[in-house]
């Protein structure tokens, strides 16, 4: 019955959440409108995400902790970077990160955090799904940053999106 009613409560509850935010008040109305779309939103594109992953909710609420605080950091040492380290000191690079994860929802969560940190982007995922390109602001050691991320970032991801 509610699996039928909240086809992806995770969805359900993202959307009230910014329904409210984009409404600017808190108010009974707004709460209630934010609901019903909140509901109808997920019922009506139901169809459309049949092979849908499974996602664990607490690890992936402590992964958003992470990355959250990773941000913050980031934007300290990319500040610092670009305040204090000489240019010709910075040791930019392409880093080809071999991809465990199998899942297009869960390669695009993990581009998607790596982006969101300053200092590195995701550019590209390789045709075979097997690597992904990134540009890091820093990166002296390569191999190292790789490793970081994989152990950071991928295999909370591999623990969050597993069957």
């Amino acid at each position: 019955m509610i699996a039928r009613l909240l086809p992806h409560p995770g969805l359900s509850v993202l959307l009230v959440v910014m329904w409210m935010v984009m409404v600017g008040e808190v108010s009974f109305g707004a709460l209630l409108l934010g609901i019903v779309v909140g509901i109808l939103v997920p019922r009506f594109t139901a169809p459309w995400w049949p092979g849908r992953p499974r996602v664990r909710f607490l690890p992936a609420l402590a992964y958003a902790a992470i990355v959250v605080r990773d941000i913050i950091l980031a934007n300290l040492e990319v500040a610092a970077i670009i305040l204090f380290k000489r240019t010709r000191d910075l040791r930019p690079a392409w880093l080809a990160i071999p991809l465990e994860l199998a899942g297009p929802e869960a390669i695009t969560v993990f581009a998607g955090t790596i982006s969101l940190t300053p200092g590195t982007v995701s550019a590209d995922v390789s045709a075979c799904g097997r690597y992904l390109l990134v540009h890091a602001l820093h990166a002296p050691d390569p191999a190292a940053e790789i490793a970081k991320v994989k152990a950071r970032y991928e295999a909370r991801l591999k623990e969050i999106f597993r069957d």
